[in-house]
């Protein structure tokens, strides 16, 4: 079993026509690529029912997107974009700062809608990579008032009253994210019925996705690079649901690969909520995730080792070969594939 990887392994050529710049119409009619058995299975989404068993444990991150991209301008005049990162107290934030030359501490900045943002400092230390302002309101409500739908960098449309609505779950309940889950967007109310009446359980966590999520990993040796921080919690009722679905032999079915680290996180520091930077690379050992529902993620992606470390790099290779052969339509708005932890048997994968 191979187990020295680089970052340029994890790389592939894809079509650009096969980024999807919109979901699709219906949230359950996206493809779903069963990758659990000896072939890879093209299906739809609304499937899924039928792939799991009576008593499996799904999991998802009901965390919410906020409109957290603001525009502004300095006092010079030159335009600048903050996406907010968190919602630190007393109307603090932690922002990355797209601008032309960055302004010093002190400054006050004008934003669109008609409110301020002050400039505190950066963040998390004087050197750091991020900046915390003080807005001159209460953060969530600005955001809603005057912000936009933080659409990943390769979606190339402006934000529109869609997706609003699509880059969002249906069961998200709890603001912080900068990015949707996005697994979870091809469930709907539906399929969520169809999974209840199969006897298949539900939980949640809380996983606050970062921009960070779409941070390149520059360096080509996969061990100097370091994983950006995100705020997570793993409810009492869902650590019962895990405990309990390893009593009676049920799989713990993560959706989405935010939910795969909140719960490796949980397992492996013993704390229920806080900040995690897992890594998870070829060689990880899991301890909660048994299958893995999830997008297709970007080349050289620490997405792309996450998934290779569940399923087995030379499986997800070819997965997604087929996948491109076959057109899924790829990464937020894109299409699913279902996946085994590779030491499960393909029998017991079913």
């Amino acid at each position: 079993m191979r187990t020295s990887f680089t970052v340029g392994d994890f790389d592939f050529a894809l079509p650009p026509d096969l980024i999807a710049q919109h979901p699709a119409a219906e949230r359950s009619a996206s493809r779903l690529l069963d990758g659990t058995g000896a072939a890879p299975v093209d299906r739809v989404f609304r499937d899924l029912p039928g792939l799991l068993r009576a008593g499996d444990l799904l999991v998802f991150n009901d965390t919410r997107v906020v409109k957290a991209r603001l525009y502004g301008a300095k006092p010079s005049g030159g335009r600048l974009e903050l996406l907010v990162e968190r919602v630190l107290q007393e109307q603090e934030v932690v922002a990355h700062m797209k601008v032309s030359k960055k302004p010093p501490t002190g400054t006050v900045l004008a934003m669109d809608g008609g409110f301020q943002a002050t400039l505190l400092g950066r963040w998390p230390h004087e050197h750091g990579p991020l900046f915390r302002l003080r807005l001159s309101d209460e953060p969530h409500a600005l955001m809603e008032r005057h912000g936009h739908v933080p659409l990943p960098p390769y979606i190339e449309h402006a934000d529109t009253a869609d997706d609003e609505r699509r880059y969002q779950t249906v069961f998200a309940k709890h603001p912080g994210a900068v990015a949707a889950p996005t697994a979870a967007l091809h469930f709907d109310e539906a399929i969520l019925s169809a999974l209840e009446a199969a006897g298949i359980e539900r939980a949640s966590v809380t996983l606050h996705v970062g921009a960070g999520t779409f941070q390149p990993v520059k360096s080509e040796q996969i061990a100097e690079h370091r994983m950006h921080s995100e705020w997570y919690d793993v409810p009492v009722a869902t650590q019962r649901a895990v405990a309990s679905a390893r009593v009676r032999g049920a799989r713990v079915v993560a959706v989405g690969t935010t939910t795969v680290r909140t719960l490796e996180s949980w397992a492996r520091s013993g704390q229920a909520t806080g900040d995690t930077d897992i890594f998870i690379t070829p060689g990880f050992s899991f301890r909660v995730v048994d299958l893995l529902i999830t997008n297709f993620h970007l080349p050289r992606s620490t997405l792309m080792m996450l998934v290779s470390a569940l399923a087995g790099y030379d499986r997800v290779r070819a997965l997604y070969d087929h996948a491109i052969a076959q057109r899924y339509r790829f990464f937020s708005y894109g299409d699913a594939m279902l996946l085994a932890r590779h030491d499960l048997s393909e029998d017991n994968a079913r």
